[in-house]
């Protein structure tokens, strides 16, 4: 019995030994892949970001006033206290109508390569300008939303202070960058990236398996980079072709930013950043339970039927890309002023 008791117990020290061993192989292969989140707010291109910039861009990302029916701000569809979306499978927007995909979390945005599904936003300057003029969305104009600013006097003071050197800084650009500063504070450190910066006990036995599992099997090869994906575009169904419950055949993806046919289908990967956090998943939203959306993933883009115990490794290591959501209060908004421009509901068909 004694012997048998040294035996198991030199197994266990041999084991733990092997796992310890195992740690900086998979975080040296992990950050040839990856990389941790940065300490400090991201600069972005031609936009310096200043105290007050990121100020003005926090008021008018929750400002209903800026869509033309005085219903919907960014926040509606990109709620920061919901993991940056609107947990429904595509938005309500002007009229209630209903968008034709599923809102992309805000949180870590500005680590994507591109903006939306199909990357027709070279960044958050641009994108923050589609929902506005988008009939299905905000339905306003940039000249309805100026006038609208300029309107409200702490509006107008407060563009000057966050773009001193212009002498009409209340602008649809300005508005567009001003709201970009807001959105690159929007960064969520997680688990993971504290243990991809050495401390060995910020993930589980489990998460740093399915991490392994995520890498070995090629899931790595689509959702790479700091935001463990949006980095590149991939189309949906490089093995086998998800039915159409998850893959609409009317929505073409990139197609219709290219008008290439190789462009068919094709979506810019999924960034995983708080994935756990953002059902439902696609640009479909048409899968609510993560699991499920993984084995999708298997057979759709590998080629591969993950059985249960791979899915469930892999849905662990998801879990560490949960980070810390940033504290933002809501702000209090200026008052309207007999100068601003009426809500208006009206529906207009383009």
């Amino acid at each position: 019995m004694k012997k048998l008791s040294t035996a198991v117990s030199a197994l266990l020290v041999a084991t733990s030994t092997l796992a310890a061993d195992a740690v900086p192989d998979t975080r040296s292969r992990a950050l040839e892949v990856f990389k941790p989140l940065p300490s400090t707010t991201p600069a972005v291109a031609h936009n310096p970001i200043t105290p007050d910039k990121i100020a003005l861009g926090k008021a008018l990302f929750f400002d209903p006033r800026i869509s033309a029916s005085g219903v919907f701000s960014c926040n509606s569809c990109h709620n920061l206290a919901t993991g940056g979306d609107d947990n429904l499978e595509t938005s309500i927007g002007h009229g209630w109508q209903k968008g034709p995909r599923n809102a992309p979390t805000a949180l870590n945005a500005v680590f994507n390569i591109a903006q939306f599904w199909d990357g027709r936003a070279e960044d958050l300057k641009a994108q923050a300008k589609g929902p506005v003029q988008a009939g299905v969305e905000m339905a306003n104009t940039p000249e309805n939303v100026v006038a609208t600013l300029k309107s409200m006097p702490a509006y107008v003071d407060w563009f000057k202070a966050a773009f001193p050197d212009e002498a009409d800084p209340v602008t649809f650009d300005n508005f567009a960058k001003a709201i970009e500063a807001f959105e690159a504070t929007l960064i969520t450190p997680a688990p993971f990236d504290a243990w991809l910066n050495g401390d060995d006990e910020a993930l589980t036995a489990e998460q740093k398996q399915g991490l392994a599992l995520f890498m070995d099997k090629g899931c790595s090869s689509c959702h790479t980079g700091i935001n463990v994906g949006g980095q590149g575009y991939f189309p949906f169904g490089v093995v086998e072709k998800p039915g159409a419950d998850v893959l609409p055949q009317n929505d073409k993806g990139r197609f219709a930013v290219t008008n290439t046919a190789d462009d068919s289908y094709v979506f810019r990967a999924a960034p995983l950043r708080n994935v756990a956090l953002t059902a439902p998943y696609f640009h479909s939203g048409k899968v609510w339970d993560l699991k499920q959306a993984v084995a999708i993933m298997g057979t759709a883009q590998l080629g591969q039927e993950l059985n249960d115990g791979e899915v469930t490794l892999i849905v662990a290591f998801l879990n560490s890309l949960t980070g810390k959501m940033p504290e933002v209060s809501v702000p209090v908004l200026p008052p309207e002023t007999e100068a601003t421009p009426r809500p208006n509901g009206k529906i207009v068909k383009k």
